[in-house]
């Protein structure tokens, strides 16, 4: 019928989405779009967490709720087997290793990563190669931006 409003498009599958977020950890803000302008993701395309994208389906533009997201369905538990004892004389040469402290690598596939220092011995420091996240509870307020059609994702053969 004319000058029926059209009906707002949702958050589902292939839909290009714009949200503003403030992620919570154990009450303190890790991050946030706050700032920086909304985040851009294709819905369904596995490029958000789990948990979040699963609570994000449904919703329309202007909506704004909080979503909390256990560690399953987040960045996943702590992995005992992620945790490697490196020499110090594999760390560089400048470095005085301490708890807590983060170090940027490269791994033999040329792919860098993060460890966290978790112990230091007299010759040896034990990284802790988890997601700074894993085995926490996420609280997010997220509002959702926009909302459109995504481009189908590129094929390269």
């Amino acid at each position: 019928m004319a000058g029926e409003a059209p009906t707002a498009a949702s958050v589902q599958d292939n839909m290009d989405v714009a949200l503003e977020y403030t992620l919570t950890v154990e009450g303190a803000v890790v991050d946030s779009t706050e700032g920086r302008g909304p985040l851009h993701y294709v819905h369904g395309r596995g490029e958000l967490i789990g948990g979040l994208e699963q609570a994000l389906a449904g919703m329309r533009v202007g909506e704004a709720k909080e979503v909390t997201v256990n560690p399953q369905n987040g960045y996943g538990d702590v992995d005992p087997s992620a945790f490697v004892e490196v020499p110090k004389t594999q760390l560089p040469g400048e470095l005085t290793p301490q708890v807590g402290m983060v170090l940027q690598g490269m791994n033999p596939d040329g792919k860098s990563f993060r460890a966290k220092i978790s112990e230091v011995r007299d010759q040896s420091v034990v990284l802790d190669l988890n997601h700074p996240l894993a085995g926490k509870t996420l609280n997010f307020h997220v509002e959702i931006t926009d909302i459109k059609a995504a481009q189908p994702p590129s094929v390269t053969q």
